[in-house]
């Protein structure tokens, strides 16, 4: 165990190799420097792990694969701690390359639930615990900027692999389809861990899986209230978009352009927000993108019925709907510290499984109860 401390992981000669002590912040963190590596190597990896869900439009299994991937934070924190950042991280590309090509021999049903929604669901996890609080530890004013660049990844990625996907599945057929996807899903994201550095040393990261005395602390309460409430709107909009789109009597082409408009949001508005994040306020920004999100979903979807105003609102809502995902970890540093950083975030990631699992079947009864989209507001 001794040899396995986090305060013994080489991470000083990866800061010697700028050079450049100018870029230095006050609390000794880069803030650049070899940190913009790091922004390359998370998006990359954003875009073959989150950005690769988003190509085949099974969407129980899409939830199954989110739900699982944050469920097993916990145990993903622990096994950092005792392994390190990389060795997990292996493990995990292993198990979602291997949900890919598992899938590609499915018959039945069952063997998608298992392979593409399990295999997948806990590969994406175990790959993406631990590279979660990185970028954090080698940023200080530009934090929400670099995360706002690498988690634009996961929708470059689900425009790449939507299109690419259908394009696959038409000339090569299902199966090899999903064993093309593993083979440039695996070798991607392997030289991403290749080039992946901690600086868990320098910062004395501390990895709890559960760390309950983080509860009695009110600043954490309200995060993470703000946390499971972003999901539920987070997902029903997600994955409700397409479905409504539909109901506007669009072509499947059309209803595909929506979803990769709103992949196009995402890949174009995280940047903006990370950038205004750092300049105007974390927690300011959050929820001043928080509440416009909400607030065009009253006036621009629900009344809407043409398709021209659905192209605006899948790009607007995109910009703004995951701003959990480009704040979160820079918001989590201000209230605790880098070093508790891990813990926190292992916790926040359990607290969204329930919101990501049943929001849309939420949604759905809704809307089964009530009456079908808009047609409230066509006369």
């Amino acid at each position: 165990m001794s040899s396995l401390k986090l305060d013994s992981l080489p991470d000083e000669p990866v800061e010697a190799l700028s050079h450049d002590t100018s870029s230095l912040s006050n609390d000794g963190i880069p803030d650049g420097g070899f940190g913009w590596i790091q922004v390359v190597v998370a998006f990359t990896m954003n875009c073959f792990t989150w950005g690769q869900t988003a190509a085949y439009r099974l969407r129980f299994h899409r939830r199954l694969q989110f739900s699982l991937s944050m469920l097993v934070a916990p145990f993903v924190t622990i096994l950092t701690r005792r392994l390190g950042t990389k060795p997990p991280m292996l493990l995990g590309i292993c198990i979602q390359t291997g949900g890919f090509i598992f899938a590609s021999f499915a018959t039945q049903l069952w063997e998608l639930y298992l392979s593409q929604g399990v295999l997948l669901g806990i590969g994406l996890g175990i790959t993406y615990v631990p590279s979660a609080p990185i970028l954090s530890q080698w940023f200080s004013k530009r934090r929400s900027l670099a995360v706002g660049i690498s988690s634009a990844g996961s929708g470059v990625g689900g425009i790449l692999f939507s299109f690419a996907s259908k394009a696959l599945i038409s000339n090569i057929s299902l199966a090899w389809a999903f064993r093309v996807t593993a083979l440039i899903v695996g070798v991607m994201n392997l030289l991403s861990v290749l080039l992946l550095r901690d600086r868990n040393g320098a910062v004395k990261t501390k990895y709890v899986g559960f760390d309950t005395k983080l509860f009695f602390r009110c600043d954490v309460l309200l995060m993470l209230g703000w946390a499971f409430m972003s999901m539920l709107g987070y997902i029903t909009l997600l994955y409700s978009l397409p479905d409504y789109a539909n109901s506007l009597a669009l072509s499947t082409g059309q209803a595909a352009t929506i979803s990769a408009l709103l992949n196009l949001g995402i890949a174009v508005g995280r940047p903006i927000i990370g950038l205004m994040s750092d300049q105007l306020g974390r927690t300011e920004v959050a929820a001043t993108a928080t509440f416009l999100c909400g607030l065009i979903c009253f006036a621009i979807w629900i009344p809407t019925n043409t398709y021209g105003v659905l192209i605006i609102f899948a790009v607007l809502s995109g910009a703004l709907v995951g701003v959990f995902w480009m704040t979160i970890a820079p918001i989590a540093t201000e209230i605790v510290g880098l070093a508790e950083l891990p813990s926190l975030l292992s916790i926040t990631w359990l607290v969204i499984v329930l919101p990501i699992l049943f929001s849309e079947v939420i949604a759905l009864e809704l809307r089964r109860r009530a009456v079908p989209y808009n047609s409230a507001f066509s006369g």
